[in-house]
């Protein structure tokens, strides 16, 4: 129970107090200062607060938003805040520095203002609530309170609850195809007491069925399998509505969000390549290939936004032609739809499998991919090599940490340290060599599986760690990380590929997917601020040189038949090392619930 405290007498006919017991506060009142920090004292700890103004008019739906949000230690809006146990201390502060005694009256007529300044003031990450069309204010006077009513009727917060629900920025199938009705599917979850992470899970479970439906390799499989991963997407989109609709924000609800898109859509690759090799075609190389695409076009969207995350001077013409074009409302959908957004990807996957052959969805993902990874890598180094930015120290941690260097690229890097001027292009340039000369060698090598395969990788090893030797502040250095994904996926793809037995590539697909994981889960946990994984568990994984020269080894060391099995035994223990610490870390308190909106991919 959370406790709210009405600073004066309830106003007479007002539905304030039904509101906040609606909204599952304990009702107190207080008269003065002195008595609301009576009040907060005498609570227990992990209560939150609420301090709100008896005269206070408006919608049910901004006093939710003020009132019980949980992302933010502190939320105000006209005539109520609100304050996490966190963020107790500064109110109790902030009341007791009210003065009393003559000439004070204006610091207590609306006290619930004087005390969201004085939080504000002391930097506690204050939330001032942005109410759009809502309505919420401090009615002084009858006439004031009686137009502000007025003022609540003429608007319909269930319908701005309900708008509100969806993303401000969304793909065009989303927008257009599936949140015009998921929404009512989201506040009819809510009113049975469904929550955001069990709506997750059966978005989830719904895929994986859709996975099993594909893998049986028969057109009513196929059928059924497209039908269902389109549901699963509804659910995809209805579960963040319905944390947006209901505000039910979780740290868990952060972490499923975070990595179950990716499992679903590649647990759904899985079941098309055993769906296809019961028909007799073998496309695994294929949706191993459409995993590694995907991957690398999100490791290149996330290291260039945490590498311009808190840039100064970060201006662009490039940057400033996208705004523009951003103001023509047609030419924002295209580029939308040019990226091959999860809406439009997962549409044209599922209305692909239902229609043609394993083969062509993944020829077909493929290309698009490969399109809308050309179109935004080159307008975001357009971007870079015409932006005039300065990189901070958290920016180029972020771009150290997505590198995910192990402890051999850390021992070469300590004996290049101080080569090279930080801003140059040295870096990147290094990423790219390490990356090309390995997979130059494997593809071209007449048999890679040999001792003069580690013997390169052992070099690419070097160019990796001369890569990271300085701080990645460069224009480009945010390619670096893209470029070490990109050498190790290919590397273990065309390693199992070319080892030509049955088994291989399914087991590369599962390494390449456990290591995939590990990284998805850097991303979030540097999206919520808490920093990259713990170190233990980045040199317990080898890093991205260590995984390689490790692949290469075995590669050399055994039989083909030994190698598939190596392959699926690194898969397991990479596995259960990093979901293992993942869980530990998403369930702990230290999470951060992290919800994205931004990302449509």
């Amino acid at each position: 129970m959370s406790t709210a405290i009405l600073t004066g007498s309830p106003v007479a006919g007002s539905p304030l107090e039904a509101d906040l017991r609606t909204l599952g506060f304990d009702v107190r009142t207080a008269n003065d200062p002195a008595s609301v920090a009576e009040l907060i004292a005498g609570l227990p700890a992990q209560q939150r607060i609420a301090v709100v103004d008896p005269r206070f008019v408006g919608h049910l739906h901004a006093l939710r938003l003020a009132l019980t949000d949980p992302r933010f230690p502190a939320a105000a809006v006209p005539g109520a805040l609100t304050v996490q146990p966190e963020a107790r201390p500064a109110l109790a502060r902030a009341v007791g520095r009210i003065p009393v005694g003559a000439g004070t009256a204006h610091l207590t007529d609306v006290l619930t203002e004087t005390l969201t300044e004085s939080l504000d003031h002391d930097a506690v990450g204050l939330h001032r609530v942005e109410l759009g069309s809502l309505v919420a204010t401090v009615a002084l006077t009858p006439a004031r309170r009686e137009e502000a009513r007025e003022a609540v009727a003429a608007v319909d917060d269930e319908a701005v609850r309900l708008r509100t629900a969806v993303k401000s920025r969304d793909g065009f199938f989303t927008t257009f195809g599936i949140s015009p009705y998921s929404r009512y599917l989201a506040r009819w979850c809510a009113r049975r007491g469904l929550t955001p992470n069990q709506v997750t899970t059966a978005s989830l479970l719904t895929a994986l069925i859709a996975a099993g439906c594909a893998a049986t390799g028969t057109r009513g499989g196929f059928v059924a399998a497209g039908l269902l991963l389109l549901f699963s997407f509804v659910l995809d989109c209805t579960d963040g509505q319905l944390a947006r609709y209901s505000l039910q924000y979780s740290t868990l609800g952060a972490w499923l969000d975070a990595t179950f898109d990716r499992a679903k859509e590649y647990a759904y690759y899985a079941g098309l390549a055993l769906g296809a090799a019961r028909g007799g075609d073998d496309v695994w190389a294929l949706a191993l290939g459409a995993m590694v695409l995907q991957t690398c076009r999100h490791v290149v969207d996330f290291s260039f936004n945490e590498a311009n995350h808190d840039a100064t001077a970060n201006t662009s013409p490039t940057a400033a032609l996208s705004d523009k074009l951003d103001s023509v409302g047609w030419t924002v959908w295209v580029r939308r739809m040019i990226v091959l957004p999860i809406g439009e990807r997962w549409a044209m996957i599922a209305v692909l499998t239902a229609l043609t052959t394993p083969r062509i969805v993944f020829y077909a993902l493929l290309v698009g991919c490969a399109l809308a990874a050309c179109y935004t890598t080159a307008g975001r180094v357009l971007r870079s090599l015409t932006r005039r930015a300065r990189r901070t120290d958290r920016a180029a941690q972020a771009l150290a940490d997505l590198a995910d260097s192990g402890p051999v690229a850390e021992l070469i890097a300590r004996g290049t340290r101080g080569r090279g001027r930080t801003g140059s292009y040295l870096a990147p340039v290094m990423a790219f060599l390490s990356a090309a000369v390995l997979l130059i060698w494997v593809i071209f090598e007449d048999d890679p599986s040999s001792w003069l395969t580690v013997g390169v990788a052992a070099a690419s090893a070097l160019l990796a760690g001369a890569a990271v030797s300085r701080p990645l502040k460069g224009a480009l250095d945010w390619l670096v990380p893209p470029f070490f994904r990109a050498g190790e996926y290919v590397t273990i793809l065309v390693l199992a590929a070319r080892t030509d037995v049955p088994g291989a590539l399914p087991a590369a697909f599962g390494l390449v997917a456990a290591v995939a994981y590990h990284h998805y889960d850097t991303v979030y946990r540097i999206r919520g601020g808490t920093g990259a994984p713990p170190r233990w568990l980045v040199r317990a994984t080898g890093g991205a040189e260590g995984r390689i020269l490790v692949v290469t080894v075995l590669a050399a060391a055994l039989s083909p038949s030994g190698f598939t099995i190596a392959l699926t035994a690194l898969a397991v223990v990479l596995a259960l090392l990093v979901l293992a610490e993942s869980i530990r870390f998403w369930v702990s308190s230290q999470a951060p619930a992290v919800h994205d909106e931004g990302e449509p991919a």
